[in-house]
């Protein structure tokens, strides 16, 4: 994503919390988020807390999460597309929902370093607003989608995914945690 597109988010959106953090993951991880940088053209995700009207926030779960893992829905914000359109993209592509973004809420920079290798990330966090009932749009991506808490998914989630000792996971964890904190 361009500079132009993050501000124009933020002119619409208003401006973002900032962290930096680092995070050690394994070398299977690595590979995963190195193959997802398509040769470092994408250095980013963007991650969606929709709520609906009832306080709830949408949840998927991929095939290959362990028992007890779910998080919140993301995905990659294409070239030349607005943040707020590439999230809403992803939130269709994986829970079904129509959103409305309403705020960038999060801004995390993260290295992700497994020995002396690292890769620079960028995790931008919107959230959003939807009604219905989520569904799983895409089964080969996504194994189930449905509506949770966020002291479910800063709690027994959470625990689930650091019990995996995956360093991605724990990532996943923290930031869920970051973003309740600010809410």
């Amino acid at each position: 994503m361009t500079g132009e597109v993050l501000a124009r988010a933020e002119a619409a959106l208003g401006t973002p919390a900032v962290l930096t953090w680092r995070c050690a993951i394994g070398p299977e991880e690595m590979a995963m988020v190195v193959a997802s940088t398509r040769g470092q053209q994408r250095l980013h995700d963007v991650t969606l807390f929709i709520f609906n009207p009832a306080g709830q926030v949408a949840l998927i779960r991929k095939h290959h999460y362990p028992p007890g893992v779910w998080r919140a829905p993301g995905g990659g914000v294409n070239p030349g597309e607005e943040l707020a359109d590439g999230a809403a993209r992803e939130a269709w592509e994986e829970t079904g929902l129509s959103v409305r973004v309403t705020r960038y809420l999060l801004r995390v920079h993260v290295v992700f370093t497994c020995g002396d290798r690292e890769q620079p990330w960028t995790t931008h966090v919107v959230l959003a607003e939807a009604e219905g009932v989520p569904s799983t749009h895409d089964p080969r991506e996504i194994a189930a989608v449905r509506w949770g808490s966020l002291a479910e998914l800063c709690g027994p989630i959470a625990d689930a995914m650091r019990a995996t000792g995956r360093g991605l996971f724990k990532y996943r964890a923290a930031l869920h945690e970051a973003v309740a904190r600010l809410l």
